[in-house]
């Protein structure tokens, strides 16, 4: 589990720092986005959302788990998804129901 979760961090911030990259394009701040980490990051604290907790890595900080869920919420469900495919792809794949 312990490579699990190091892998699941690394992706995880690499995530962040990239969405901090977009954040200046060309010399302007894209609102667009700022609302969009704030609005995820509210839903999942509101909501109580810790992906982090879902794969046992636990926090002695409180709501920063939900707080990098809400980054991460906030990038759309396409991102989720394909962050969730392939942190399961090495533990047996996805199921998917039809």
């Amino acid at each position: 589990m312990e490579y699990f979760g190091l892998f699941f961090l690394a992706v995880i911030v690499e995530g962040v720092i990239t969405y901090i990259n977009q954040f200046f394009v060309k010399g302007v701040l894209k609102w667009e986005m700022v609302f969009s980490i704030l609005l995820g990051i509210f839903v999942s604290v509101a909501y109580g959302v810790d992906m982090l907790a879902m794969v046992g890595l636990k926090t002695s900080v409180p709501l920063v788990g939900s707080i990098l869920t809400g980054i991460l919420v906030s990038r759309g469900s396409n991102y989720v998804f394909d962050l969730i495919k392939t942190l399961t792809s090495g533990r047996g794949g996805m199921k998917t129901s039809k």
